[in-house]
């Protein structure tokens, strides 16, 4: 550790075979779902990223029983109580607008809070329709912002239509609708990820999906949730920055097996074949190879961003260390909302490794063609902007990150990872 930060000095490119963490928002999922379900369940491939852990946390707290086996863990649920203290989803977006979904149908009383970008991050997209459910809802400023004190309990399926494409909003108001009279219906003019809808119906749930316009509408049934077996597959997001990055650095030859390639889950894949990367993706096998590219711009329109929203610090690296053209992200004003403002935070880090940057309210253009140099960058506490900020740092040698120990929200072998795929 050095005065300021962690100094990383290695140099791609970036070659071998690697497995990444479970997948994040599956993680969350399997675990509450386990919950809710009567019975035990055994999750195999477990997120152990502080942000799953503080859900696990808050599970055991409301009544569930998980114990740690040789290959996963297992979790007894489905006579969940009032907790006796606060509930602490740490840095976890995911984690808090899910909860509150849960905690909204149960019939007792939950305060749910988190770190200072939990405070930070906008709440009334789920307080509002839960608030409509059925469910007496509070909080800072009226709701919208947490800590969340959710008394649940006597709720109604509704129709609602979400005014933002939000996975973490559509299944909020689905596992409230778990304990809903009548069925609930949600309406999405952007499809986001399925990963509720798809493990609802594992556990035998009815959950119908059909067009609606350019979109799709969700219609759930409320019914028990059965106890089995989940399979958490690795995380693409987090693959993201090692493809990203073995994309535009040349020499590379990455191979990453055992992802989850599903649908609304994958869209920077076909951002970065757009930059002229060399992909071979086989969805069925879950396994991507990568080979470094002469890589150049492209534009990237607010109808792609839900499904690639977590990954564009790693596709702004990608441009970056590109040969020319710009990446041009627009309509991306949900940046700014995540765990740090994206946008601002993003373009600061690169800006301090040399590249060339524009930003505006909604908007993130890097251009290519402007070699990065050794820097310092302030990772904001954000996990991602640390892991873009390492990645970034193979292209230069060096780079020294205030705050790198923040990936241990998503990914804490991140930095054991970047040693065996890169040279020193």
């Amino acid at each position: 550790m050095a005065a300021g930060g962690t100094v990383l000095e290695r140099r791609g490119p970036i070659r071998g075979t690697l497995r990444v963490p479970g997948d994040k928002s599956v993680s969350h999922r399997a675990l509450l779902l386990g919950a809710l379900a009567s019975g035990t369940s055994r999750i195999t491939g477990l997120s152990a990223g502080l942000d799953v852990a503080h859900t696990r946390a808050i599970v055991e707290a409301l009544g569930a029983r998980t114990a740690d086996l040789a290959d996963g863990v297992e979790i007894a649920g489905g006579e969940l109580h009032e907790a006796s203290h606060v509930l602490d989803v740490g840095n976890s977006g995911t984690g808090i607008r899910l909860l509150a979904g849960l905690c909204a149908g149960l019939p007792f009383l939950s305060v749910l809070q988190g770190d200072s970008s939990i405070a930070c991050r906008p709440m009334a997209r789920v307080t509002e329709p839960l608030r409509a459910m059925g469910a007496r809802i509070d909080g800072r400023d009226g709701g919208r912002l947490a800590p969340l004190v959710i008394r649940g309990g006597g709720l109604v399926g509704i129709d609602y239509t979400l005014p933002v494409a939000s996975a973490q909003v559509k299944s909020a108001i689905l596992l409230a609708g778990l304990h809903a009279t009548g069925p609930t219906v949600v309406r999405e003019r952007v499809p986001t990820r399925r990963h509720t809808e798809e493990m609802l119906r594992e556990r035998g749930v009815r959950v119908e999906t059909a067009r609606w316009d350019e979109g799709e509408v969700i219609t759930l049934t409320p019914g028990p949730l059965s106890a089995g077996e989940i399979a958490v597959p690795g995380d693409p997001s987090q693959a993201a920055f090692w493809i990203c990055g073995a994309a535009a650095l040349p020499g590379s030859d990455l191979v990453v097996e055992g992802l989850y390639l599903g649908p609304e889950r994958t869209g920077f894949l076909p951002v970065l074949e757009r930059m002229g990367a060399d992909l071979d993706v086989d969805e069925d096998g879950g396994r991507v190879r990568v080979r470094g590219a002469e890589l150049h711009g492209t534009v990237v329109t607010g109808q792609e961003l839900p499904d690639l929203v977590d990954e564009v610090p790693a596709l702004a690296v990608a441009a970056a260390l590109g040969t020319a053209g710009e990446l041009d992200i627009r309509d991306a004003a949900e940046l700014r909302a995540k765990e740090s403002d994206r946008i601002a935070t993003t373009a600061e880090m690169l800006t301090a490794l040399g590249g060339s940057v524009e930003t505006g309210p909604e908007r993130l253009v890097v251009r290519a063609g402007t070699p990065l140099r050794p820097g310092e960058v302030r990772s904001h506490g954000d996990h991602r902007i640390a892991m873009a900020a390492a990645i970034a740092g193979l292209a230069t040698g060096r780079v020294t990150i205030d705050d790198v120990a923040c990936v241990a929200t998503s990914y804490p072998g991140f930095l054991t990872d970047l040693a065996a795929v890169s040279a020193s």
